[in-house]
């Protein structure tokens, strides 16, 4: 009988622990992420394509973060969805509203025309030409 719970109990320990591979290479793809991440400004994309590339890389690296060094991977499925069931409804919730701000915006926009300051600006129409911000007097 003991040599069973000890057999078991060393099969635990054995299955508990990860080589470190798994570690070094979520490392290495956390590193690339990020280079890609910082390669959407150094390109200075621009709009919805622009956030959406960032969001898309940050999530991507807290899903990995999450999933290898928390070990959420190796975790029963009721604690997975514990854990993960939560911010996916949000995410979900919060796509919801920006589609319907948009539909609404939509129809203002169609129904009394476009406010002038929902007109987009580039960061260039903002600087000088020798890089300095533009200050209006008083500020």
């Amino acid at each position: 009988m003991e040599n069973v719970a000890t057999q078991q109990s060393e099969n635990h320990e054995e299955e508990a622990q990860h080589p470190i591979g798994v570690y070094l290479k979520v490392w290495i793809l956390l590193f690339v992420l990020s280079f890609f991440s910082y390669m959407v400004d150094y390109f200075d994309f621009q709009g919805m394509l622009r956030w959406t590339l960032i969001i898309v890389f940050m999530l991507l690296k807290a899903g990995f973060i999450m999933a290898i060094f928390m070990h959420v991977m190796w975790e029963r499925m009721a604690l997975i969805t514990a854990i993960l069931g939560p911010p996916l409804l949000l995410i979900f919730l919060i796509g919801f509203m920006i589609s319907e701000g948009l539909y609404v915006f939509g129809n203002r926009v169609d129904y009394m025309g476009r406010p002038a300051a929902a007109e987009r600006i580039h960061v260039a129409d903002v600087l000088h030409h020798d890089g300095e911000e533009t200050m209006e007097e008083g500020h």
